[in-house]
Formats: structure tokens, sequence, C-alpha cells
């Protein structure tokens, strides 16, 4: 059998090769202009060699805020600009800043602009030359679905949105009840009999089993498959892949079976890793309250003129174990909000003040929720807390949302930094897939992650 495949990169070694190629090409900059252009600042030598190793942590953690490694920015060439000139902003500037770690600052400040230049021209041309070629449709992952046909359009939507780059050539009908497939489809479907064919000829890389009729797996398909299987093709079920490609849970088509597919993260239970997360919280909430009473002048007088009410407000959440608390916020909404009752807040808000929304944008609002984490009513990273009356109305119409009580609250989470303000019911339901990844893979690594993202959505002023 044919089993040549085309050229694919995983998410995971996409952003390993964003990242050793920023730096190897603004290091390679840096030495062809000290050649070229008497360039004296940046010099890498055996005495000097953690100089290179300080602007690769620098470069690797600034780029990680500015989202040079999110695949959708790395592969779109205007907003993957934005980035690139954040990022090699913030560098220079950093390293300048630290000349313990960094060479001495020059006494020639052309040697500064040549620095900036070259580190800001060396991620700009590796950058195009990465939406061009390495983002192209040439690396697409061609793969099939086996799955019922009702169920295609939204499997194959879910796939593709996650990664751009994955393309679902055909699929194979697997419900017995339902194999007319005579009905306008965009996906071509295959034959049983000719998928081993299918395969060879569009150089599939993967084959997906998204069925959950299990009478649609014949013994005729199930013998390909083993076949395909031992030809070196890989076949991988369907709720693993949109998890590891969405980084999140697909709640639709878990079903029943969830805790089967929810084991949840060991470091739940990890004494040492919640002793060390409790440690670092304290420490965030002494600096968070430490800014806000440095804030605090600014913030009075921008209540005063733009909201004309109480700074603080308090509002009952649903935390851990389902306990209710009192969260604490810096007012952002007009007097008398929800005088017609509890409501979702939405994009545009018109209850928000103009104030209000300068809050929201900087996240600025949150700071006095420093005080919940002290307490414990909350983490720092974590589901965000819900108010009672929506819990009760999202776990009516939505199985497993309570699980996301099972750990504390957080100031920022896995949802908060990858999907936008929630205003539906069906956004709570995208929010609810993050928040339960997050409690599947909690680890020190994803905390970590999540802080990068959360700093990008602060520096970048994006909350909502």
């Amino acid at each position: 059998m044919n089993k040549r495949k085309d050229i694919h990169f995983e998410v995971s070694e996409r952003k390993i090769l964003l990242r050793i190629f920023d730096v190897v090409s603004v290091l390679l900059s840096l030495y062809l202009v000290g050649i070229a252009f008497n360039f004296h600042y940046f010099n890498i030598s055996a005495t000097n060699f953690y100089w290179t190793i300080v602007l690769a942590i620098y470069l690797s953690f600034i780029g990680s805020v500015f989202e040079m490694y999110n695949l959708q920015v790395a592969s779109n060439q205007f907003q993957v600009i934005k980035s690139i000139i954040l990022t090699s902003s913030i560098t220079v500037l950093m390293y300048l800043l630290t000349p313990i770690y960094t060479p001495i600052l020059p006494s020639n400040r052309l040697q500064i602009l040549i620095f900036y230049i070259a580190i800001f021209l060396a991620l700009f041309v590796w950058r195009m030359i990465y939406v061009r070629f390495f983002a192209s449709n040439r690396f697409t992952k061609k793969v099939i679905l086996i799955c019922d046909k009702e169920q295609l359009k939204e499997l194959v939507s879910g796939l593709e949105s996650a990664d751009p780059h994955y393309r679902v050539l055909g699929f194979v009908n697997s419900d017995s009840a339902n194999l007319n497939s005579s009905e306008n489809l965009k996906i071509k479907a295959i034959d049983i009999d000719g998928m081993e064919q299918f395969v060879i000829k569009n150089s599939i890389s993967e084959i997906v089993v998204a069925s959950q009729k299990t009478d649609g797996i014949t013994v005729n398909l199930y013998n390909q498959l083993i076949n395909l299987l031992e030809n070196g093709y890989i076949i991988r079920e369907y709720t693993q892949v949109y998890e590891n490609l969405a980084q999140r849970i697909p709640m639709q088509y878990v079903s029943r079976d969830f805790y089967r597919y929810f084991p949840f993260s060991r470091s739940n239970q990890n004494h040492f890793y919640l002793i060390m997360v409790r440690m670092f919280e304290i420490l965030f909430s002494i600096i968070g309250l430490t800014i806000a009473v440095i804030l605090l002048p600014l913030i009075l007088l921008g209540n005063l003129c733009g909201n004309r009410g109480k700074l603080l407000y308090t509002q009952e959440r649903v935390g851990k174990n389902g306990r209710v608390f009192n969260i604490v916020k810096f007012r952002t909404m007009v007097k008398n909000a929800e005088k017609g009752g509890a409501v979702f807040a939405t994009t545009n808000d018109s209850r928000i003040t103009k104030f209000g929304k300068i809050l929201r944008k900087s996240r600025m609002d949150e700071l006095p929720q420093f005080i919940n984490i002290l307490r414990g009513d909350m983490a720092v990273i974590g589901p965000r807390p819900e108010r009672p009356v929506f819990v009760n109305e999202i776990a009516e119409v939505m199985p497993f949302y309570e699980t996301r009580h099972v750990i504390k609250p957080g100031l920022t989470g896995w949802a908060q930094v990858n999907y936008s303000y929630g205003e539906t019911i069906d956004d709570s339901l995208i929010k609810l897939q993050y928040d339960l990844y997050y409690i599947k893979h909690r680890s020190l690594f994803l905390d970590v992650n999540i802080i990068f993202k959360t700093l990008g959505t602060v520096l970048l002023y994006k909350g909502q």
C-alpha cells in the first residue's frame, strides 16, 4: 500500500517551530548586523553566552503575552504584524532596563536603534515566511470522518474551526438506519468498500471515528479500519481529536458517558501543588491590592465623575462545592441596573457607564476580588463564579454544568482567555467546555499559560 502522506505539522509542533525560529532568526540577524554595521552592543562569545539565554527567555515570554504563539494570530498576516511590533518593542525595552543580566547601555544611541531594527526585521521576515509557506494549504492535514450523516456538518465545523489546517475530505456514513447519501453534501460520501482506495488516492493522514451508533460499525468497516491501522494510518476517536485541537471538552458528544471521558486532573488532589498555588495566590493578592491602592485616587475620581454612586458593590456568586459567597468588585453599571430582574451582561450593554467600560476593558474592576482570594472564596485561576440564579437556570438545560464547582472559582481562567464574554446559554456551554478542560488538565504549565494570556488581555486592553 502506498503510505505517502503530505507534510503536516501538529499544533504543538507548530508552536515549538515558531519559538525556535523566533530565537534563531533574531540571533542570526544580530550576528549579521554586527558584521555589517560595526554593531558592538550585542556580541555573542563564550564569556557572555548568558546574554543570549536572557534574550531568548524575554522573547519567548513577551511573545506569549502578545499572542505570537496563538496559531490563529500567527497565520494572519495583519494580526501577527501587530504582535511583532509589540513583542519587539517590549523585549528591547526590558533588555535595555536589565543591564545586570544584559550588556551595559551603549554610549552611542544609534546602537540601540540598530538593536531594535535587527530584532523587528528578523521576526517580521521569518513570520512572513511562516504565513506564506508553513501556514499555507500545502501543510493541511487531510482526514476522513466515520460518523452519522446528521452529525456531519457540526462535526466538521467543530474540527475545522479549531484548526484551520484541518481538512475533512470525506465521510463514511455509519448510521445503518439512514444509508441514503443522495442528499447534497459538501463533504464527499465514501462507500465503505471504497474507503481504502480513497485514503490512498487522497493521501489521507488520519481517520476520525465519531459514530455514536455501534451498529453502523459493520464487520466490513471494522476490518478495513484494522487493515489501514496495520499499514501505518492513524485512527483516532473524535472527542480525543477535538479536545486536543480546541483545548476544550466536547460536551455535546460525550452525553451520559461523560465521566468515562473525563478523568479529573491529579493536581486537584496534589497537596504540594495546592499549597504552592495557595502561596502564589496570597502573593498575587498582596500585589494586586497594592496596585488597587495606588490606582484608588484615579478610580475614585473616575467613579465620582463617570458613575456617580458607590465605588464598590457585592453580589452573590456560587463557589466551590456550591457554596454561595459575596464577590467584591468596582461598580461599572448604572444604579438599579437590574430592577427588571437578573440578565446576562452583553458586549455593548447600555447599563455599563463610560467609566465602567474603561474599568472592564482594563480588568481593573476585578482588582477588589483579591480580597475574595485572600479569604479563600476564590482562586487566581479557575472557572469564573456565576450567580446562583444563572447556575440554576443553566444547570436545568446543560448536563454536568455544576461539575465546574469541584474547584474554587477564579479571577481568571481558561474560558476567560479563550472565549469572549458569555451572553447566552450557548455561550455558557462553550465556556463550560473550556472550564472542564481546565479541571481535567489542571497543571502548573496550564496555570502559567493562563497567566500569560491574561497579561496579554490586560496589556492589549481586550477585557469586556
